[in-house]
């Protein structure tokens, strides 16, 4: 009894000893957290807030917040210093453990001096911040680098490549993964097109497009499915300054397709309320190529003045925001509407190339004659955050519609009827048409928990997918997708910072019935009969998920050090369970599985990044493999019944690993001369199943791109650059038949631009002239590469933007 007694004092004295000198140390320090905003730009993130003594430092969040753990109590001052703003310095009084801040603004600093540049480091900081590897261009790099598409004006960011379709469109291809398995994100809502088509372009207008984040990696623990591969990530344009009204003009010229067009936007705020307005209209004839003569399945078509017949194109895009914003709330409603018609190349269309009225299509290239797709595209979102105590919530509201049609003239296949029946529930012309309709909410809450900053959100999405049309490929079709993800970024200290994520996902597809609206001949033990055939069945398919993510970055001085390992998965989607068609694009007949389990991948991500002063290096090394990759596989089977003996193709699964990386460094001989590598690799292999030790389809080549960028100081002129680019594309020899090898290339690129100033009125001209030595080359990840089809010959692209602010007032 006395020896529990005495076990029982010591249990008592350790633990009043342990609580004495636990409130002694909490008694000596004290949490301090703030926020950090200008009357202009609202929350101001990246700036070093410092208390002495003891100089100890943090930096703000993207919310402009700040938080100091355990810090001395006898510390006195305060202090923020950051160009362009006027110094800060506030006194501390610490009489309690934890202390809010009111919220801090700095004031402008107005100088009547010599111009200064201040240069926005804000990518290469992401870049710390993130394990993943990230990319961040803005609006100049779009504009210094504009092409066709979105996806073709960052085509320069190493890992980054496209399949493009035509001068007008194209999809992005992120590390050799496409379709489905790379997500774009635009204003935080996820853009739903038909992306599993491989011609079927991004409805984006990049002239709207302001900053894109590309993540290159797996990304499904923040956006859920088809993020496998990666995400472009469109930010919202910036609230305007308060109390403006202005807007800007563009207009853009290009010489191969003979485009032209422009853009115009409006934007206005007073106080509170803020509007933003754009129209983006856009002409183009028919492209051409290098060549005079393309064989598409060896059959010979003559180009006539070196035109792709019928690639002829326009585009209508119209958006309007408009919103509400306070120091700690901000609600802003988006519409748009993009609409595109653009014509297939003629003589690549359907089962005879040669049946083409080349004389009809000739008279003009910019006309668009059969066969052509028209896409609308409306979006319609709200996205609204507001501050509650430490926490800043924000909520998403969505709907978009994606109607596409895909117009040809009909012609009979197999057994189908010679004369398009007068009754027939589709227009006599309309091959295919697809209406998307989609509805996704989403809540997310970020908040700071001592050293961590930590992210929980739920998302949910709604999908209605409907068909048209005298041809069958995909049935109609209902989705339902949620998710539920938790994030913390945990800073240790000054020199390491860890991630972890976790997610859990469940989604539900479903797909309607179709049988064939004219019969067909079969032939069962000697009896032939008449039937509807069914192209497919009623089928229903569910499927849970649970991934993870954890990273970690070390920062010491110049260098920062990077690493992510985690997992992701993908739905499998219509075409890849249940299609059962001709795809007349690919001259081929593709056949789903409807037992096909959920695509998962697990990926491990590398990065190391050194800058000084006339150096940067970053080296994005990456591992990735696949247990269950989900790929068409080219049979040995002909299709008998719905077109001339076309190869079938069918839906599988199988191992597959990949790896690669990107290398990206910079040398700045003079303050205007700099030098710079971009170069990319890729290497996959199938590990299992009939096409074990190939690789996979479409696997772009290895590449090297070197540049020189010369920046002189012109006398009434800014930002003047000229620009010189060599990229060497290597061949790639590793295919999957019925691919076809293809030869390297070699291709320069000229870009030129400057800012010219007319009393207070900018002018920013920049031209381009891609292609420039008009060479013939195959883009082995291009649309109408099985055709032999070579990419574009020269192309000048000349540029004017025309910023105007009418009124300012202060």
């Amino acid at each position: 009894m006395n020896k529990t007694k005495s076990n029982r004092l010591r249990i008592f004295c350790s633990l009043l000893f342990c609580f004495i000198i636990g409130s002694k140390i909490a008694a000596q320090s004290v949490r301090v957290s703030g926020k950090v905003l200008s009357s202009e730009w609202g929350s101001l993130e990246g700036l070093t807030v410092i208390i002495l003594p003891g100089n100890l430092t943090t930096i703000t969040d993207k919310k402009g917040h700040f938080y100091f753990n355990n810090i001395p109590k006898d510390s006195k001052i305060l202090k923020i210093n950051h160009a362009g703003y006027l110094p800060y310095e506030m006194k501390l009084s610490l009489n309690e453990t934890s202390i809010l801040l009111p919220d801090i603004f700095l004031k402008p600093e107005i100088k009547e001096l010599q111009e200064v540049v201040i240069t926005d480091h804000f990518g290469l900081r992401r870049k710390k911040e993130e394990s993943l590897n990230i990319e961040t261009v803005n609006s100049s790099f779009i504009q210094r680098n504009l092409g066709g598409s979105l996806m073709q004006s960052l085509q320069r960011i190493p890992g980054v490549k496209t399949i493009s379709i035509g001068s007008g469109g194209s999809k992005p291809l992120i590390r050799g993964l496409s379709f489905n398995q790379v997500i774009v994100v635009e204003n935080g809502i996820k853009h739903e097109g038909q992306q599993w088509g491989a011609d079927h372009g991004l409805e984006i207008d990049q002239y709207a497009v302001n900053r894109v984040e590309i993540i290159k990696g797996p990304s499904s623990f923040m956006y859920g499915s088809d993020a496998i591969g990666g995400a472009v990530n469109i930010k919202p344009i910036p609230t305007p300054s308060k109390n403006t009204f202005g807007g800007s003009v563009d207009f853009t010229g290009k010489s191969n397709n003979e485009q032209f067009g422009g853009s115009i936007n409006l934007f206005g705020r007073n106080e509170k309320w803020f509007f933003d307005t754009r129209m983006t209209v856009m002409d183009y004839g028919d492209y051409r190529v290098p060549t005079d003569t393309v064989h598409v399945y060896n059959y010979a078509v003559s180009l006539y003045k070196n035109h792709l017949r019928n690639t002829a194109g326009r585009e209508l895009d119209l958006h309007a925001s408009t919103g509400y914003v306070t120091e700690k709330f901000k609600s802003v409603f988006y519409v748009s509407n993009v609409y595109s018609k653009s014509g297939f190349f003629a003589n690549a269309h359907g089962l005879e190339p040669r049946n083409v009225d080349t004389e009809l299509h000739d008279k003009s290239n910019r006309d668009i004659l059969m066969p052509f797709q028209e896409v609308t595209h409306t979006k319609i979102s709200n996205t609204t955050s507001f501050q509650l105590a430490n926490h800043q919530v924000e909520t998403q509201l969505g709907f978009q519609k994606n109607f596409r049609r895909e117009w040809s003239h009909y012609v009979n296949h197999g057994f189908m009827p010679p004369i398009y029946p007068d009754a027939m529930y589709a227009p006599k012309d309309l091959e295919r048409q697809y209406d998307k309709q989609v509805f996704s909410v989403a809540v997310k809450d970020e908040f700071s928990l001592n050293k961590h900053q930590i992210s929980v959100g739920i998302n949910a999405e709604q999908q209605q997918n409907d068909i048209n049309g005298w041809s069958f490929l995909i049935p109609a079709f209902t989705q339902f997708n949620t998710g539920l993800f938790a994030y913390d970024k945990m800073q240790l200290n000054e020199l390491w910072l860890l991630h972890g994520a976790v997610r859990l996902d469940y989604g539900k597809i479903e797909m309607e019935q179709y049988n064939d609206w004219f019969p067909s001949e079969i032939t069962e033990n000697g009896q032939t009969t008449s039937q509807y055939l069914k192209r497919s069945e009623d089928l229903t398919r569910t499927f849970n998920s649970f991934n993870w993510s954890a990273g970690v970055n070390y920062t010491p001085g110049k260098l920062s050090l990077k690493a992510n390992l985690g997992t992701s998965f993908r739905i499998p989607i219509a075409k890849e369970l249940a299609s059962n068609g001709v795809n007349y694009h690919y001259f081929r007949f593709e056949k789903g599985d409807p037992n096909l389990a959920a695509e998962r991948s697990y990926q491990l991500d590398l990065g190391m990044d050194w800058q000084a002063n006339k150096w940067s290096f970053q080296l994005s090394p990456f591992f990735n493999y696949f247990p269950n990759y989900i790929y068409l596989n080219p049979t040995s089977q002909h299709d008998i019944y719905y077109g001339a003996g076309n190869q079938v193709f069918e839906y599988e699964q199988s191992k597959v690993m990949r790896y690669g990386g990107e290398l990206q460094t910079r040398y700045q001989f003079l303050q205007n001369l700099s030098v710079e590598i971009l170069a990319e690799y890729l290497y996959s292999e199938q590990l299992s199943g009939s096409k074990k030790g190939y690789t996979l389809p479409f696997s772009p080549p290895a590449s090297v791109l070197f540049g020189i960028n010369y920046s002189p100081q012109i006398k009434n002129l800014k930002d003047t650059y000229f620009s010189l680019d060599y990229r060497y594309t290597a061949a790639q020899n590793q295919i999957v038949p019925p691919e076809k090898k293809t030869a390297s290339s070699n291709i320069f690129n000229l870009a030129l631009g400057t800012k010219l100033k007319t009393g207070q009125q900018d002018f920013i001209i920049s031209l381009q002239v891609q292609n420039l030595l008009n060479t013939k080359y195959l883009n082995h990840t291009s649309f109408y590469r099985l055709i032999e089809l070579p990419e574009a010959s020269r192309n000048i692209i000349l540029s004017l933007k025309v910023p105007f602010l009418i009124h300012k007032s202060n």
